[in-house]
């Protein structure tokens, strides 16, 4: 087996497999000891043999991956069918003669595949050492140099309990107006918290907190990925999870009946959240509907609000009677759970003035961000090319 100068014990196949994932169209990180390690342990010598000859954004078929890898077709399928299937990290897209196997993203993409389970239960040994290797390569921080122009993927809704008492609240803005365009539902586990909770560093709050509404639920659930469940149980744990200090997002859409999902988000687990609070970089989250806003002559900087905020956007400086309370609003993301942590009088949430509700499914939103999607890509050639 072929090895390579710049990384001596790597094989060829494994490095030809880590620049593709390394690529910009993927969102991909640099070229790095975390990213090899990760596709070595993603692929086994004869798996990595046949998935180089995939290309980001080029699906291919079983035979045509046998013939360059100069395979028998009876062999090669059953190893495809095993990434696809079982280890989740390739996508197969259709079925039957017109099935083609593509790569994915690190992520979004393949760490949510492999760590979407019904129960905590499913984990092994090799997803424990998965999200080790994940959490070094996501430590680096390389998803910030995506994030230079805002592609705002993703929104964080108040919790119930807050937006009640908002009269300018949308149906957008409540979870349960949301549902009601949906007739399918399944739960899994959260992938972010899977993953620390593998790695002994979770924070001990709800992991069963994924949801996906749609076409989308029944897709996941025959695939064994999650637990088919009805919209009064996806309320039901998403009201529990609140309960416990975690905040719902949705998808960055609001009329895709095929595809949409929510997950139940800490700051210190969630990978988007961790985006601001890790390494400052606000653009895959859209802007708030609603911010609180604080009148330090009501408060009694008791700190509650400040340590449920879950991302640290709140601190209260200076001392005795010059003391008061910092609101961070680059890092806030209108959850509302300052406000309903202690002195409702202190804290109110008030709309943000110029907001614009998401409206259109995945095509209108791809459209829209695409100048920006681009723009990150290239700079991020650029930066690389640079040096």
């Amino acid at each position: 087996m072929q090895q390579t100068v710049e990384y001596p014990g790597v094989t060829r196949p494994h490095l030809v497999l880590a620049k593709a994932y390394s690529s910009p169209a993927l969102s991909g990180p640099p070229m790095c000891d975390e990213l090899v390690a990760l596709v070595e342990h993603m692929f086994t010598d004869e798996e990595a043999e046949i998935v180089q000859h995939i290309k980001p954004f080029r699906a291919k078929s079983a035979a045509n991956l046998a013939r360059q890898a100069g395979r028998p077709l009876y062999e090669v399928k059953p190893v495809l069918q095993k990434l696809a299937h079982e280890k989740y990290v390739i996508l197969e897209v259709g079925h039957g003669p017109r099935a083609r196997f593509t790569l994915m993203p690190v992520v979004p993409g393949t760490f949510e595949a492999v760590l979407m389970k019904k129960s905590t239960e499913d984990f092994t040994e090799w997803h424990r050492r998965f999200a080790e290797l994940f959490e070094a390569l996501f430590s680096t921080g390389y998803l910030a140099d995506y994030s230079v122009k805002p592609t705002h993927a993703v929104r964080y809704l108040p919790v119930g309990e807050v937006i009640e008492a908002i009269p300018t609240a949308l149906p957008s803005d409540r979870l349960e107006d949301i549902l009601d365009h949906y007739d399918k539902f399944s739960i899994a586990t959260c992938q972010c918290r899977s993953s620390k909770k593998l790695l002994g560093e979770d924070c001990g709050r709800m992991i069963e907190v994924c949801t996906a509404f749609g076409d989308i639920a029944v897709w996941l659930a025959n695939a064994g990925k999650t637990t088919l469940a009805s919209k009064q149980d996806v309320l039901e744990v998403k009201a529990a999870a609140e309960k416990e200090g975690l905040v719902t997002w949705m998808f960055n859409v609001s009329s895709d009946t095929r595809y949409n999902g929510s997950c139940s988000c800490c700051g210190c687990c969630c990978g988007a959240l961790r985006t601001i609070t890790q390494f400052n970089a606000p653009g895959m989250i859209a802007p708030p509907h609603f911010m609180p806003r604080f009148d330090n002559k009501t408060c009694v900087y008791c700190d509650k609000c400040v340590k449920v905020c879950p991302m640290g956007a709140l601190s209260i400086v200076g001392e005795g009677d010059s003391r008061r309370l910092l609101h961070e609003s680059v890092r806030c993301i209108g959850c509302g759970l300052c406000a309903v942590s202690y002195n409702k009088s202190a804290v109110a949430m008030r709309e943000m003035e110029g907001y614009k509700e998401s409206r259109g499914g995945w095509p209108r939103y791809a459209l829209k961000n695409l100048p920006n999607t681009i723009s990150n890509m290239r700079s991020v050639s650029a930066k690389r090319k640079a040096g």
